[in-house]
């Protein structure tokens, strides 16, 4: 019985077939938009967590100040000691990286380049998950002595180099020369959406005396070893830091311990509430749909009085009839879903190739959007079938 219901469904789907795929155009967009939307927000929530971890494994940062924008604070900077400090008497502390960042100009040949400038030592390359492609870090003699030498980023060598091996030449950073001596692999835009390609990296003492004209350092990159509490470690570093900053126990700090792991959670949790939201809106189109197919079968049970009363007339059961419709119904929309679901695929590739964000594939998300059509056919479908299940099968017969 459930068979024959299922294929007379069919049939009266087959004799519309405008009609019926304009019912489901509804859920169709409804599908694709949900399913497309929260694919998307995790490719984005998956990209930025991997451009925090970009950053460095297990990194604390400290910045002078607690607020954010450089000197808007007042507080004073950092100093080397307490990078050496953070060394000897933090044994959580793996690197222990200062840094020193200036804007300046990049020359080579006929080419220029408006660049971040960053001073610091060997250890930045390691805390900072640095790679090269291309020659080498600096050397201890080099750092002692200040010497200009660098490594020049991926966007640096586009810009200044195109396709040209830069180790080896010499880069004009203000008034002086700089000698390239490496070239780090790309990592691409970090999580605030700044371009982490776009840097020159120098030894600390090069971008003191030339560039800076202090020994003040910006912030100060800590990883911290493996096995270590992060938690344990910051709190050390905050009593440290306190002590070598003569705050007292009535002072607040002039400084802030910032984790990575933190922001990355800060971040994703952003992302993931603006899916939800954007999932949610699209959902809406989903009950319009529902409304379309709901509205559909009740035209199609007017048009269809006198099949139905022939059909009552004939033995047919109230129950047969009203699952021939309802079955109608879910038809309609479960191919809405399949069709919504290959449209969301196509449309998600192709956008998450635009948005430069991963594709993954969710089946959770699919299945649910499937089932919830589904859903959709048997709560909208469901009155329109009960109506021709009820119909008085004479007052059918006569209807015109």
């Amino acid at each position: 019985m459930l068979w024959n219901t299922f294929l007379l469904a069919l049939r009266s789907i087959r004799r519309n077939v405008l009609r019926s795929f304009l019912t489901i155009l509804g859920i169709v967009i409804g599908v694709a938009a949900v399913v497309t939307m929260v694919t998307l927000g995790n490719g984005a929530t998956k990209s930025v967590a991997d451009q925090i971890s970009s950053m460095g494994s297990n990194l604390l940062l400290i910045l002078p100040g607690q607020r954010f924008g450089p000197g808007s604070s007042g507080a004073p900077n950092f100093k080397v000691a307490d990078v050496e400090a953070i060394r000897n008497q933090i044994a959580g502390a793996k690197l222990a990286a200062p840094v020193v960042t200036k804007v300046a100009t990049a020359v080579y040949q006929a080419q220029n380049w408006s660049t971040s400038v960053v001073g610091s030592d060997d250890q930045y390359f390691e805390s900072g998950n640095w790679e090269l492609t291309e020659g080498r870090i600096f050397n201890d003699a080099e750092m002692r002595a200040g010497k200009a030498v660098c490594v020049i980023g991926s966007t640096v060598r586009k810009e200044l180099f195109g396709g040209q091996n830069p180790v080896g030449a010499d880069v004009r950073i203000k008034q002086f020369s700089c000698e390239v001596i490496g070239l780090l692999k790309a990592k691409g835009q970090s999580a605030m959406g700044r371009d982490q390609d776009d840097t020159v990296v120098m030894p600390l003492r090069t971008v003191q005396r030339r560039l800076a004209g202090s020994q003040d350092i910006d912030r100060i990159m800590v990883s911290v070893r493996d096995g270590a509490s992060i938690d344990a470690v910051k709190d050390q570093l905050t009593l440290l830091l306190r002590e070598r900053r003569n705050i007292t126990s009535s002072e607040n700090d002039d400084f802030r311990v910032m984790d990575t792991r933190q922001i990355a959670e800060a971040l994703t949790s952003t992302t993931k509430i603006l899916t939800m939201l954007l999932g949610a809106v699209a959902a809406v189109s989903l009950l319009v749909g529902g409304i379309g197919i709901m509205n559909i079968m009740l035209v199609s049970v007017t048009e269809r009085t006198r099949e139905i009363g022939t059909r009552l007339a004939i033995g047919a059961l109230e129950s047969e009839v009203l699952l021939q419709f309802l079955i109608e119904a879910v038809v309609l929309s479960s191919l809405g879903g399949l069709v919504g679901i290959a449209l969301a695929t196509v449309a998600s590739i192709a956008l998450a190739g635009v948005m430069q964000v991963p594709y993954l594939f969710s089946a959770g998300i699919n299945a649910l959007a499937f089932l919830f059509s589904a859903a959709i056919g048997v709560l909208f479908g469901y009155f329109p079938a009960r109506r021709a299940a009820r119909l008085d099968p004479i007052e059918a017969l006569r209807h015109e």
